[in-house]
């Protein structure tokens, strides 16, 4: 389900869920029951969302590692897997490492020992079972967010807007003739005529071209535009991260975007602009750190020298 957020707020205030009420693009209006999600995870009324069910049961890497530790002896370590499987790359065997780590957090009955093997129960598979489905009674659904910037104010957006992204889809959402589903299509007529204004799209006989790059390209416009402004605000320099560059600092603030949601932060007399993730939330005027992998960053986030880190 895609839609506009028109409202949202507790459902059971004792057991803290969570409603949304959806104004999608089938014309229709939702409520859905989101379960314990906070309220930061969703946009001010306006912003567009996409709601999709939680994928309940067990996992193939789930069914590896219970096939692993059955053959020797209810253990299994990165070695045992390489040797079960010597094609298995170690990005792939790591993978697995990572699902029983966060298995032995939610107290699944994985257990790592001093060796670095880890101990599998018998039934391990459902435990699984039984642990995914009461994660998914809290958390019933995924909500991704598409843009925390209302569809009006995306049509003459200097940034990478939703309407663009679904005009530029191989397979876009599809959009109803009523309610916000024709608002939405409305909406995209204008931002193409706006692009081509722009020079950044032209006509065609069989339709619209848009330019290489036009995505990428108006984020970095967008990004570039607000950096100026922060560093005026501040005082400090703005830093391009790009892929594979290690991000370290302070998390100071969320910023909305046209182009999405961005956290700022600040190290020693300079500052960048990473995608936000609602973890961060936890984390602000904190250290934390992390690596860029294109549009996404993989952080480390929490006490390191001092204490655990997560």
């Amino acid at each position: 389900m895609v839609g506009r957020v028109t409202a949202h707020g507790f459902s059971d205030e004792l057991r803290e869920r969570r409603y949304v009420i959806v104004d999608a693009v089938d014309g229709r209006a939702h409520y859905v029951d989101v379960g314990l999600i906070d309220a930061h995870e969703f946009p001010q009324a306006g912003g567009i969302i996409e709601i999709a069910p939680v994928r309940v049961g067990v996992t193939p890497s789930d069914r590896t590692i219970a096939e692993i530790a059955a053959a020797h002896d209810g253990h299994y370590s990165a070695a045992l897997h390489a040797e079960h499987d010597p094609g298995a790359s170690p990005e792939f065997v790591r993978s697995h490492l990572r699902r029983l780590e966060s298995l032995r957090r939610a107290r699944v009955g994985v257990t790592r020992d001093s060796d670095g093997r880890w101990t599998i129960a018998p039934d391990h598979l459902q435990r699984v079972e039984r642990h995914e489905q009461s994660r998914a009674r809290d958390r019933p659904v995924h909500v991704e967010l598409l843009s925390p910037v209302p569809i009006e104010r995306q049509v003459a957006a200097e940034g990478a807007t939703w309407l663009d992204r679904e005009l530029t889809s191989a397979v876009p959402t599809g959009l109803h003739d009523k309610g916000f589903g024709r608002e939405a299509r409305e909406a995209m007529d204008s931002r193409r005529v706006w692009l081509i204004e722009q020079g950044l799209a032209r006509e065609e006989g069989d339709g619209p071209r848009y330019s290489a790059g036009m995505v990428s390209g108006l984020r970095k416009r967008e990004l570039t535009t607000v950096a100026a402004q922060l560093s005026t605000e501040t005082g400090l320099q703005f830093t391009e991260t790009g892929k594979g560059n290690h991000v370290a600092g302070t998390y100071r603030r969320r910023i909305d975007l046209a182009s999405g949601r961005f956290a700022m932060i600040e190290n020693s007399r300079e500052f960048t602009l990473v995608p936000w993730r609602p973890v961060l939330e936890q984390f602000l005027s904190k250290e934390i750190s992390g690596i860029m992998w294109g549009d996404t960053i993989s952080w480390t986030l929490g006490r390191r020298r001092s204490g655990p880190a997560l």
